[in-house]
This record gives structure tokens, C-alpha cells and sequence, in this order.
């Protein structure tokens, strides 16, 4: 029931601005792309369209960057919507 909330969550979410929001915090690591790619069992290419804007990513992908991060989805977003709401 919480990954089809958090699926649906996501759904309605721009992606550009959660994918900008992981490259901030990947940056506050400090990770690079490419190791934190591999730290979360993710290609590269497809977490650089995220962070980048160009490209949404698929559910399991992003349970695995919350994970990257220590962070359940449900929090990670929980965090995202404080973030953007501070501006």
C-alpha cells in the first residue's frame, strides 16, 4: 500500500524538480554521479537524465536512490516537500 501511494505520489510530482533535488543532495555527499550510480545499482545515464530533467525514472529506481540516501521514499519525499516549500 505505501510503495502505490508513494508510486502515485511520484506520479503527480514534477520530476525535474526531484531530480534536481537528488543531485543537491548527492552533491552534499559529497558523491559523484557516477559512484553513487553504482552505490545504488542504477546506470549512470539514467540517474544523470533524472537529475538533469530529461528523463523520469522508474519506481524501483528511485526506491533504490532513497536508499542511496538512507531514506525510505516516503521520507525522502517528505524532506523534498519541505525543501520546496523553504525555497
Amino acid at each position: 500500500m505505501i510503495f502505490i501511494l508513494s508510486y502515485y505520489i511520484i506520479d503527480k510530482m514534477q520530476y525535474s524538480d526531484i531530480g534536481k533535488y537528488v543531485r543537491k543532495k548527492r552533491k552534499e555527499l559529497p558523491k559523484s554521479l557516477s559512484d553513487f550510480a553504482v552505490e545504488c545499482e542504477i546506470e549512470p545515464a539514467a540517474l544523470s537524465r533524472f537529475e538533469r530533467g530529461f528523463g523520469d525514472v522508474c519506481f524501483q529506481n528511485f526506491i533504490k536512490i532513497t536508499k542511496g540516501f538512507n531514506e525510505s521514499p516516503a521520507e525522502f519525499l517528505k524532506e523534498f516537500e519541505i525543501a520546496k516549500s523553504e525555497g
